[in-house]
């Protein structure tokens, strides 16, 4: 008998399975998602969560004139299998393969392409408002996570969506982290009564009472236990979202697709906004995922049968090799909380992302995770700050750009003292352009009171650390996912290890070109002035360290002595980006040069490892020299 999953490539296919069926179909999908994510890596734990969420949507959904908005899309994986795209499953995260998120490019099934969080519930309203207007009936469904449906945005959009009263349908995927204080506060109240003696005495003694009557004690007291947990439930989350204008449901078991078919069912055709609140359990169906959630949120290749990660390059197996820039952070964090009383660290969601978790258990009281709301983590730090404390606040590149007005309105206004910490700047590989990390340069540098840097390497990232900590002022440091380059040896004479502010290093002197390289691309500077010897072009190499303030002083003197070319690289958008600062400051003092910028294109990049998307780019240090020679000529 063959597999079930092999005979849908729609999800008209997938209506033909009997319901009774559907939890064989439900273990074959997680069975394939195990099979090629242990190969590929990716988010795993959520996506086995949500396999019969998928599939009980799919199934009475007519998908694509239905739509399902899914929030983050770390949860989309079965989706993806259901929705023609099975035989392409084993290419997902690949250059030219499967995006890991849902990607409006890639299917008709996909509506939004999507990677951050806690904006299904907007889209989702905006696009049922527009069809509404264009006299279209079709459904609309928004899937979001409990830590999603905490973000500001998602509050904003429920606000809105209670008030307009359209026929929305909220899938809450409740995987056992709390939704929000605001319901918390009620299951504490809530909590009080049900544990109070005089209560449980006088329940205890009904419930014995029902048992014992005859022919009718059974049923009344299952009827009385319902009414209680009916009642709980109204007392906890269902009366939050009834009062925000919601018909509430659940919750109920996400991992029963007998009972999700038969609710969603009744839910689909009311003319009011609906939210089912369905309970699930990230990484079902795989041990290690279930055990450690967290670990499997966004795995690298594993071991099926241990769950130990493992590193796939050129199709081998290989050791993990090199310090991370997140572990080198996370480890002299630690050094700084001991150093300095008034350091605290803060981060949205990302503890483990960040390298922060051994900070939170040494320092446990100066240590924030205020969830998936990166506008609040800023705004939060201001206060902190103006406190007089000395707020790091770790984020994501791409997250950071949740939070642009509180960085200008709540830090850069006040000329607050605080440090931010951009991990996965740049070009982050297989998780795609929701993820990569490439406008970060281009929106910082031109807030006032910033001073933002790049690291060379993981050393020069903890002198960054140290002088950001003991400087008053606004900072920011980024750099790259993964492990540090391996730099060349640096000659003592032009080496300057301490961080002074506004200063560049100079790795080599030389007389024809100089090339001015930012953090992760110090390391292609030096090979390519290395390439570029043999052809006779005496390359200067500098470690520009600050993209604000830049050098002055040593540009100057440069433009002096460097008879061909300067050479800006960079990791991230050129468009505003390090080589547009050099060219500013040229154009301010007068200097007449001939400058080459070097970095990526103003584009959504795709998803590929960082070696792939480099080599695409131009970042390699042998398409670096190529460059550097065309322009010569």
């Amino acid at each position: 008998m063959g597999k079930l999953l092999d005979t849908i490539n729609s999800p008209a296919d997938l209506k033909k399975i009997p319901v009774a069926q559907l939890p064989q179909l439900a273990q074959e999908i997680r069975e394939e998602i195990i099979r090629v994510i242990c190969k590929s890596g990716g988010h795993i734990a959520s996506s086995l969560g949500a396999v019969e969420i998928t599939i009980a949507l799919h199934y009475l959904l007519n998908a694509p004139d239905d739509v399902i908005v899914w929030d983050v899309g770390h949860q989309a994986y079965a989706h993806k299998l259901l929705t023609g795209r099975r035989d392409g499953f084993p290419t997902i995260r690949q250059m030219g393969g499967l995006s890991g998120f849902p990607n409006k490019n890639e299917s008709p099934y996909d509506a939004f392409t999507v990677g951050h969080s806690s904006n299904s519930i907007s889209n989702a309203l905006g696009l049922i408002t527009a069809n509404g207007l264009k006299g279209k009936n079709n459904k609309i469904v928004a899937v979001i996570g409990d830590a999603a449906l905490a973000g500001g945005m998602a509050s904003e959009a429920l606000n809105h969506a209670g008030h307009l009263g359209k026929n929305l349908i909220i899938i809450l995927n409740d995987n056992e982290i709390s939704i929000s204080p605001t319901i918390g506060a009620l299951s504490k109240y809530l909590n009080r009564i049900l544990t109070n003696p005089l209560y449980n005495r006088v329940r205890k003694d009904v419930e014995s009472l029902l048992k014992k009557m005859p022919k009718f004690g059974y049923s009344a007291y299952r009827a009385a236990k319902r009414f209680e947990e009916g009642i709980t439930n109204l007392l906890t989350a269902g009366i939050l979202f009834e009062e925000m204008g919601f018909r509430y449901f659940g919750p109920i078991d996400g991992h029963n697709t007998t009972i999700l078919i038969e609710m969603f069912k009744k839910v689909m055709d009311l003319k009011e906004p609906v939210l089912i609140h369905v309970n699930t359990k990230k990484g079902k169906g795989y041990k290690y995922a279930e055990e450690s959630p967290t670990a499997f949120h966004s795995a690298p290749p594993f071991e099926i049968e241990t769950g130990e990660k493992r590193v796939i390059s050129n199709g081998e197996v290989q050791v993990i090799k090199g310090r991370t820039y997140t572990e080198v952070f996370g480890q002299h964090m630690v050094e700084i909380g001991k150093k300095y009383g008034n350091v605290v660290a803060v981060t949205a969601a990302m503890p483990d992302g960040t390298g922060l978790t051994e900070f939170s258990k040494e320092f446990p009281a100066r240590f924030f995770d205020v969830g998936i709301a990166e506008g609040h983590a800023v705004g939060f730090a201001a206060g902190l700050s103006r406190g007089g404390l000395k707020p790091v606040v770790a984020v994501y590149s791409t997250f950071l750009q949740r939070a642009y007005d509180q960085l200008v309105h709540d830090i850069a206004l006040q000329n607050l003292d605080a440090v931010f910490v951009l991990d996965r700047a740049g070009l982050v590989g297989e998780d795609g352009p929701t993820h990569h990390g490439l406008f970060d340069i281009a929106f910082l540098r031109h807030i006032p009171h910033m001073t933002l840097m790049a690291p060379k390497d993981t050393d020069e990232l903890k002198f960054m650390l140290d002088f950001a900590v003991e400087y008053k002022g606004m900072t920011a440091i980024r750099y790259p996912r993964g492990t540090e380059m391996q730099l060349s040896v640096v000659s003592s004479q032009f080496s300057v290890p301490e961080v002074q502010l506004g200063k560049a290093e100079i790795l080599k002197e030389g007389k024809d070109v100089a090339i001015l390289a930012l953090g992760s691309m110090v390391w292609a500077g030096q090979q390519a002035a290395k390439i570029l010897e043999k052809d006779n072009i005496d390359c200067a190499v500098i470690n520009a360290r600050f993209v604000k303030p830049l050098d002055e002083e040593l540009l100057k003197n440069l433009s002096k002595r460097i008879k061909l070319l300067f050479v800006t690289l960079e990791e991230g958008v050129i468009e505003g980006g390090f080589g547009s600062a050099i060219l500013e400051f040229f154009e301010k003092e007068g200097i007449k040069a001939n400058v080459k910028r070097i970095g990526l294109p103003s584009e959504f990049i795709e998803h590929g490892t960082r070696e792939q998307l480099f080599k695409k780019y131009g970042l390699t240090p042998q398409a670096v020299a190529a460059a550097i020679k065309e322009q010569l000529k």
